[in-house]
């Protein structure tokens, strides 16, 4: 159990077992978001298990649509064995309401657009509904 826990791996083995390109582990440690890697005498990265589970953390949290501020909060939280849950929560449901405007604003779009592709005729004459309509 004790060579799981001190296991190091490359960063190409970080990326290959997490599904996250190296650029991106990268550009997670730049931001501050992952641990700074140990490195080997030829300056390759080398990453912890502690450090895999953090980049796993971050890939569902991206996937989830949090931004990276976001995330560096949620890290923050995952990490502080003292922390509360509402503060988990009310992160989540600020969140979940950013999300809810998106989609009412995408459904707007939708909406919109339907509209302006339902008025035009599409044919082979110059006048177009769709280009009237970006011109509101």
């Amino acid at each position: 159990m004790a060579n799981l826990v001190n296991t190091l791996v490359t960063i190409g083995q970080a990326a290959k077992q997490t599904g996250l390109s190296a650029k991106m582990i990268r550009y997670y440690e730049e931001a501050g978001l992952l641990l700074k890697a140990n490195r080997t005498d030829a300056g390759y990265r080398l990453y912890n298990n502690q450090q895999l589970q953090q980049l796993g953390f971050i890939k569902q949290a991206r996937a989830l649509g949090f931004s990276i501020v976001q995330i560096s909060s949620l890290l923050g939280l995952w990490r502080d064995p003292n922390r509360s849950s509402r503060e988990v929560k009310q992160l989540a449901e600020l969140h979940l309401d950013e999300i809810k405007q998106k989609v009412a604003e995408l459904q707007q779009m939708q909406s919109l657009l339907q509209q302006l592709a339902d008025s035009c005729c599409g044919d082979d004459q110059p006048q177009c509904a769709i280009l009237d309509g970006l011109q509101k």
